[in-house]
């Protein structure tokens, strides 16, 4: 019963909401590890979009993004037109900042008459999301993700201590530094009420984090969810420097910076991508269904992490889904896929006599994953 009504909850938040208003997945280390070229023929799961994008500066044929919630496509489609049809100004007022004075006579003029009705619709109604006219100023504070964001930060820096300590980790070069403020810091911001919250599966589904993932994740660590989420912090703040770390700085402070920010929002590839932007193209399907009805040869699928949801949920639909994707590879298509278990073991048996499988551990010259939420990245290779 507990079950149903969790799943019930998810299923509410995640299908009647933008849940991701970025991306939470590190294209830095996707780029690296699938080794994109202009033979490529990617198909992905879209989430905010922010990494399609990145895709694209590799000169991609195509990339087709895939997702079951249309306000997903939605928010891509709509980084797309305004590629498209503006500049880099408006498009990092949007995207950048989070808002922008312009927003309205841009969407009226320019953008909703060469968006699918869908995404005109959605964007009519949530139009606000960019005007930085109620009480939450930017975009990164709405959808279900951004709004869990929002309640958290408002908690930190309404009290004055914590808002100085996080200000000064922000423009921190130094990592020793870093490290020592942020253990400084941890005790603070790990309070009682914090971990109650981080547990609690309304907070995470807000998070798109659904109860099979967090039962994975809180396999092995103490304090459930909270004891996860502390060394998944710990790897960010402790072991690695945050002078590129835009993942977590959008969350601290509600904006990205020219110097902070995914690749998208650098002024130095905009021609690239107002030329190249047309070939992503958006898909409100299931995965199967897609490759249903789209049947092709493709060179890089992009799993993301839902196959953890399908894996304790649908079983049989994450086998139908993997015949899918081996009917629609060749010799040496490769897939990326994450997850919040510790050991994958459930792809299904007749994946591993086709593909081979290997950890992001195992490649030592890597980039270091700025995201650090997923504890296993596995990467793919169709051999027959």
């Amino acid at each position: 019963m507990v079950s149903r009504l969790k799943q019930k909850i998810f299923q509410t938040i995640h299908g009647g909401n933008l849940v991701y208003n970025t991306c939470w997945e590190d294209p830095r280390c996707d780029r690296a590890l699938m080794k994109f070229d202009q033979n490529s023929r990617i198909v992905m799961l879209t989430s905010a979009g922010c990494n399609a994008l990145d895709y694209l500066l590799d000169n991609p044929i195509s990339i087709d993004c895939i997702d079951v919630n249309p306000r997903q496509n939605a928010l891509l489609e709509l980084k797309t037109k305004i590629i498209q049809h503006a500049d880099f100004h408006l498009l990092f007022e949007w995207f950048g900042k989070g808002y922008s004075a312009e927003a309205n006579a841009l969407f009226r003029e320019v953008l909703a008459p060469d968006l699918s009705e869908y995404s005109k619709n959605y964007w009519e109604r949530n139009l606000h999301f960019f005007t930085g006219s109620r009480w939450r100023k930017s975009f990164y504070w709405f959808g279900s993700a951004g709004s869990a964001a929002f309640m958290l930060h408002k908690r930190l820096v309404s009290r004055p201590h914590i808002k100085q300590k996080l200000e000064d980790l922000l423009v921190c070069s130094d990592l020793s530094l870093q490290r020592d403020i942020y253990e400084q810091l941890e005790p603070l911001v790990l309070d009682g009420f914090t971990r109650w919250l981080l547990n609690r599966h309304v907070f995470q589904s807000m998070l798109g984090v659904p109860q099979m993932q967090q039962n994975l994740a809180k396999e092995g660590y103490a304090g459930g969810m909270a004891g996860y989420i502390r060394e998944c912090l710990r790897n960010v703040f402790v072991e690695q420097s945050l002078t590129e770390n835009y993942f977590w700085k959008v969350y601290l402070q509600g904006h990205y910076t020219t110097d902070c920010c995914p690749n998208y929002l650098k002024e130095e590839y905009f021609p690239v991508l107002q030329k190249s932007v047309p070939r992503i193209k958006t898909h409100t399907s299931t995965l199967s269904e897609y490759l249903k009805q789209n049947p092709g040869t493709y060179t890089h699928f992009i799993l993301l992490d839902h196959q953890d949801w399908m894996a304790t949920h649908n079983f049989p639909a994450l086998e139908e889904e993997w015949r899918h994707l081996l009917l629609n590879s060749v010799p040496g298509t490769q897939f990326l896929l994450r997850s919040a278990a510790q050991s994958v073991d459930f792809i299904p048996k007749f994946v591993h006599e086709r593909v081979e499988f290997q950890s992001a551990a195992n490649f030592p010259s890597l980039p270091i994953d700025r995201v650090g939420t997923y504890v296993t990245t596995l990467k793919g290779i169709f051999k027959y």
